[in-house]
């Protein structure tokens, strides 16, 4: 295997087996086949040319820099980077040298020498109050500038709740008018990658299947990546054997807190949130929220900052224990009465076939 790339990396102190266990680690993340990572690896290190790389234009909207800072902080930027490299990310006002004038005509030049085919990635939400004006670029409002874009871009990835679902600027009472990308654009394949801010494996799975495959992965009801939010938090939490148990911590300082029981009762939204957090964890795989002992606030799901308080309880049983228990004797029950009625069918068909039998034996 060779390539730009794997030159690249190799300068950095990469090794070709480092960057197969990578593509393959991306690929299992993805519940894809094994064969499917090194079809990442090649993809990735046969990466043409700079003026021949996919281009990508990233879009800025209402937002804080978080996601951008997701990705360019991640624990591994050589690693992480290595998806850059394979890529022509031709317009980030974030990220890009050029400033005013030069960054708008270089948008315009991607534009039009990939159209058709480049990946729009979006962050931040699109403001509607007061005709756009408390959004502008290059004295365009956000909506005008998506619209424009949005028009020939093969597939858009909205990065972040902001983009995904119209994140923090739309908490009530949403004096901007903010909303969603796909609240805007109807006519594009649209990949929401949601979290305040979203998981940097995550972009990076995304990408490398779209570079790799030329399609976007497969998605749930609310346009995620069904590898990263097929499950809860909850499902994955190594909290959750406390949960089972009925052992909650009280308050963030207590015996049950320091013996990393449950948050539930501490208002963790764990039980309802789609995310990778449990398994990918933040930095590196250091820790992630719930193990550095604070509750999951939810931040992959809508209007998780209207959700009535990230300290309060869900409105769930605040012993599942005993919930399952009496679930479990119900279903006992149930199970015996369903028995019962079998054993009587069963008994009527047999009575009615030797019934049967013996009229045929007489004729």
């Amino acid at each position: 295997m060779h390539g730009p790339l794997i030159e690249t990396l190799a300068r950095q102190g990469v090794t070709r087996r480092t960057f197969m266990k990578y593509c393959a680690t991306l690929a299992s993340m993805m519940a894809l086949p094994p064969a499917a990572g090194r079809a990442m690896a090649e993809a990735m290190a046969a990466a043409p040319s700079a003026s021949k790389r996919p281009s990508v234009i990233w879009l800025p909207f209402q937002e804080c820099t978080g996601c951008t800072e997701s990705i360019t902080r991640s624990h591994s930027p050589t690693l992480e980077g290595l998806i850059f490299d394979v890529i022509s990310l031709d317009y980030q006002e974030t990220l890009m040298a050029a400033a005013g004038h030069q960054a708008e005509e270089a948008l315009h030049a991607a534009m039009k020498a990939n159209e058709g085919k480049y990946l729009l990635i979006v962050d931040g939400s699109i403001p509607l109050a007061l005709d756009g004006a408390y959004s502008c670029i290059g004295g365009k409002s956000n909506l005008e500038t998506l619209k424009e874009v949005a028009k020939g871009a093969a597939a858009i990835v909205a990065m972040g709740s902001c983009a995904a679902y119209g994140g923090l600027p739309r908490a009530n009472p949403n004096p901007t008018g903010a909303v969603s990308v796909a609240d805007v654009i109807k006519d594009k394949p649209i990949i929401n990658i949601p979290g305040c801010p979203p998981i940097p494996v995550v972009m990076t799975g995304v990408l490398a299947h779209f570079l790799t495959f030329g399609s976007l992965p497969e998605l749930d009801k609310l346009g995620r990546p069904k590898a990263f939010y097929g499950e809860t938090i909850h499902d994955r939490c190594y909290r959750r054997p406390f949960y089972d148990q009925g052992k909650f911590a009280k308050t963030f300082d207590d015996e049950g807190a320091r013996n990393g029981w449950c948050l539930f009762e501490l208002g963790c939204k764990g039980p309802i949130t789609h995310n990778a957090c449990a398994t990918v964890k933040w930095n590196g795989g250091t820790s992630w929220p719930v193990e550095s002992g604070h509750g999951c606030l939810g931040c992959s799901e809508p209007d998780f900052w209207d959700g009535g308080g990230f300290y309060k309880a869900l409105s769930m049983p605040a012993n599942p224990l005993k919930m399952a228990a009496g679930a479990a004797v119900a279903g006992l029950a149930a199970g015996a009465a369903v028995s019962i009625v079998n054993r009587g069918k069963k008994s009527s068909a047999r009575a009615a076939h030797e019934t049967t039998t013996l009229a045929d034996l007489e004729k």
